[in-house]
């Protein structure tokens, strides 16, 4: 998030599809934003809470147009109709609002995973770049992410159709690892970062960047 963000600092964040507020909390303690507004249909009720000295607001829904920072964080393949889903915000705040996006790649990916997390597709980098500009934004930059990872995720995949008669049924791929294994991964995807951003090849995630004009 930091890279695809540079140096600009936002003022206000909302968090669309936010959760736990993860993504949004790790800006605040980043120095991003005095505040952020999470947007979550899962929320039981609205309430406040102070993160880094800074007030995250949760809301069911978004009853307000500030934020000159959107994130998406892997939420518009969990929608029908992606434009529409961002077109909305799009329409409700103000020019120079930034829109950090991220969704999961290539639709040859698809498995059981993604149906149990609930995903309606996966992006082409073109395709999510068209979805980014039929809902009225201009891009700044887009890349993918965890190229990697990337071959260990595809022949995972290849062997997952070959071997297994249930494989695209529901059921989530995610395990816990040792600590060791862990930390090479994530070697592994932090020396990524200094090139990722040109990086429009390959990679398990697609980051986008763009502004409301």
């Amino acid at each position: 998030m930091e890279r695809m963000l540079g140096s600009r600092r936002a003022s206000s964040i909302v968090d669309v599809g936010a959760g736990s507020g993860f993504f949004s909390q790790y800006l605040l303690r980043r120095g991003q934003g005095h505040e952020a507004w999470c947007i979550d249909t899962g929320y039981r009720s609205d309430l406040e809470e102070v993160v880094a000295g800074k007030t995250v607001h949760y809301r069911r829904r978004m009853d307000f147009n500030a934020g000159d920072l959107v994130l998406m964080m892997d939420v518009l393949e969990h929608v029908d109709n992606d434009i529409a889903l961002l077109q909305w915000y799009v329409k409700r705040l103000s020019a120079g609002t930034r829109f950090l996006i991220s969704v999961p790649a290539f639709g040859f990916l698809w498995s059981g995973h993604d149906i149990f997390l609930e995903h309606k597709r996966r992006y082409g980098l073109k395709q999510l770049e068209s979805v980014v500009k039929a809902a009225g934004l201009e891009i700044e930059r887009s890349a993918f992410f965890f190229a990697s990872v990337f071959p260990i995720a595809a022949a995972t995949r290849a062997a997952q159709r070959l071997t297994s008669k249930v494989e695209r049924q529901p059921r989530s791929q995610l395990k816990q690892h040792s600590p060791f294994l862990n930390t090479i991964l994530a070697g592994i995807c932090a020396a990524e970062l200094p090139f990722f951003q040109i990086n429009r090849a390959f990679g398990l995630t697609i980051f986008c960047l763009a502004v409301k004009r």
